[in-house]
C-alpha cells in the first residue's frame, strides 16, 4: 500500500503562485505514475497533470499547460506541482493520485485508473 498526504494549499490572490507538495510512504517502489487531480464545488474531479515516477515524463490539461510544472524527488517520494500565474477558476480542492500499473494518454483523466488517493488540499484564488 502506498499512503499519501498533500500539503500547500492556502489562499493567494489571482496572478499569484502556490507550491504543492505531495509526499508519498509505504511500497513507493510499486508506483507507476503519480498525479494531481482538483475538484471544485458542485464539480467533477478533474485531471491536472501527471509524472512518471520513473523517466520523469509529464502529461498535463490544456487548462494548466504553460502554467504548472509538475515534478516529482524520488529521494524524497514526493511529488510537487507548481502553480504560476493563478485564476480564480483554479480555486479547488487539490488531490494527490498514485497508479501502479502503465496508464497513459486519455486513461489518465479517468478516476478510475488511479489506485490511491490523498486526503485533499484547498487552493483558494482571489480576484
Amino acid at each position: 500500500q502506498v499512503q499519501l498526504v498533500e500539503s500547500g494549499g492556502g489562499l493567494v490572490q489571482a496572478g499569484g503562485s502556490l507550491r504543492l507538495s505531495c509526499a508519498a510512504s509505504g511500497r513507493t517502489s510499486s508506483t507507476y505514475v503519480m498525479g494531481w487531480f482538483h475538484q471544485a464545488p458542485g464539480l467533477e474531479r478533474e485531471f491536472v497533470a501527471a509524472i512518471k515516477w520513473s523517466g520523469g515524463s509529464t502529461w498535463y490539461a490544456n487548462s494548466v499547460k504553460g502554467r504548472f510544472t509538475i515534478s516529482r524527488d524520488n529521494a524524497k517520494n514526493t511529488v510537487y506541482l507548481q502553480m504560476n500565474s493563478l485564476k480564480s477558476e483554479d480555486t479547488a480542492v487539490y488531490y494527490c493520485a498514485a497508479a501502479f500499473r502503465f496508464i497513459t494518454g486519455q486513461a489518465m483523466a479517468s478516476m478510475g485508473s488511479w489506485d490511491t488517493w490523498g486526503q485533499g488540499t484547498q487552493v483558494t484564488v482571489s480576484s
